[in-house]
């Protein structure tokens, strides 16, 4: 199946292309994200403030449009308006995991020791010690990722940029790295 032939009635173009979608046409998949993926774009960069996100929440959407596509049902709403949907929650979804990232930054770096505590203290030293053990301890791509952002204090938008990953793959190795050494250190602490 082609995508629909625009009709006078956008509406009739658009009712065309959402059967063609739930018909598991890829054509009508094409076709819908070359009519909403600005609009999405848009929506998650207004809202997220980053442009590589807001790519990375476009692609998810319709990806999510197509593995979702046996749930919309025409006589509930426009198919813009289903897509918009789905931009939402996604963009909800981006926000959450960036607290989650933040809050495991945060948890991981109270387990280090302050910037300005002496190094000349033994504890400081342990403690250096320690996570540099367990770093090493890592996968390496989560090494990599947590080497790049805490020793060359590197953004992840940097860190995808200088290993040519894509941003949700370094976000994803930041954020299990994290989990991991911060598994690791609170499992080693001492009393």
């Amino acid at each position: 199946m082609s995508p629909p032939a625009r009709t006078t009635r956008p509406e009739a173009a658009d009712e065309e292309l959402a059967r063609g979608l739930v018909a598991g046409d890829e054509a009508c998949l094409a076709a819908a994200y070359r009519r909403w993926s600005p609009l999405v774009h848009s929506l998650a960069r207004r809202t997220l403030g980053d442009a590589r996100e807001a790519e990375d929440v476009t692609q998810q959407v319709f990806l999510g449009v197509w593995r979702g596509r046996h749930t919309y049902h025409p006589e509930r709403g426009h198919l813009g308006a289903w897509i918009v949907g789905i931009t939402r929650r996604r963009i909800a979804d981006a926000l959450a995991a960036r607290t989650r990232r933040l809050d495991l930054i945060a948890s991981a770096g109270s387990l280090l020791p302050p910037a300005d505590a002496p190094a000349a203290l033994p504890e400081a030293a342990l403690d250096r010690v320690l996570v540099r053990q367990e770093l090493a301890r890592l996968p390496s791509p989560q090494q990599r990722v947590l080497r790049l952002a805490f020793y060359e204090d590197l953004s992840q938008t940097q860190i995808a940029e200088r290993t040519g990953w894509p941003l949700g793959t370094v976000k994803s190795h930041a954020r299990r790295g994290l989990h991991r050494l911060r598994q690791h250190l609170e499992g080693e602490a001492y009393p």
